[in-house]
């Protein structure tokens, strides 16, 4: 596994936890501008930390073969 494979498997943990954070503090009472903002946020560094892992996934598999 080369270190830029490494680096995006990382940049995508870091952008998942960020996205899982963002969710998890909806639970508290927010302002209706925060609740969406964290919302959007939320969703899209979970789906953008989802793609760059796979992207990752299929850059390891093919590195291998």
């Amino acid at each position: 596994m080369s270190l830029s494979i490494l680096i995006m498997f990382a940049v995508a943990c870091v952008l998942v936890l960020t996205g899982i954070g963002l969710l998890a503090a909806l639970a508290r009472v927010a302002s209706p501008g925060r609740v969406y903002a964290f919302r959007m946020i939320g969703i899209m560094a979970l789906s953008g930390g989802a793609v760059l892992a796979m992207s990752a996934a299929a850059l390891w598999q093919g590195s291998e073969g």
